[in-house]
């Protein structure tokens, strides 16, 4: 990351709005702002693929949930946070990830300015991938701060999104279990 571009920017959107970036409640902002940038879009210089490539050989093919994960990114639209749980299963192929990969593949694409949708999308990519299962199930259930603290301002406002694939998108009956799951 150019921590000095983003010590500028900022410094910018403070003028930008009437502020003075030399008062001394600001002074230290733009530096606090470029680190905090460097963990909260950490996942910038990510793969998913470091994570998922840990794999365990197994005889049992029922499927595994991964639920409640909580996650904190933003919204690409509008820099503001959105937040909430990801809930990712997968029906094994004769391998499975380590119980950490998962809630790990979600941070990796929660880490960077994103769109739920997209997001719930490249999560059940990267499993599909580099884990070669069966079938694979994605939900997100998010507050996004935009919908919140501007616009439409309707507080408590949850946004959800699936993506089903392989078995689980020809199989109506493992997608109400994982909702059941889920519950």
């Amino acid at each position: 990351m150019d921590q000095k571009k983003i010590k500028e920017g900022v410094r910018l959107i403070l003028e930008g709005i009437g502020e003075d970036p030399q008062r001394e409640g600001l002074l230290e902002t733009p530096d606090r702002v470029a680190r905090m940038c460097e963990e909260i879009y950490a996942g910038m210089a990510q793969d998913a693929e470091a994570h998922l490539s840990k794999q365990f050989h197994v005889e049992n093919n029922n499927m595994v949930l991964e639920k409640d994960i909580v996650f904190y990114s933003t919204c690409e639209h509008h820099l503001l946070p959105f937040y909430g749980k990801a809930h990712v299963a997968y029906i094994p192929d004769g391998t499975v990830a380590g119980l950490s990969k998962l809630a790990r593949t979600v941070e990796v694409y929660a880490r960077r300015p994103q769109l739920q949708e997209q997001m719930t999308a490249q999560i059940a990519d990267a499993v599909e991938t580099h884990l070669h299962p069966k079938g694979v199930m994605v939900m997100i259930e998010a507050e996004h701060m935009c919908m919140t603290m501007r616009g439409v301002q309707k507080p408590g406002t949850k946004t959800v999104t699936t993506m089903v694939r392989g078995d689980f998108a020809q199989d109506y009956s493992l997608q109400q279990t994982f909702l059941q799951m889920v519950k």
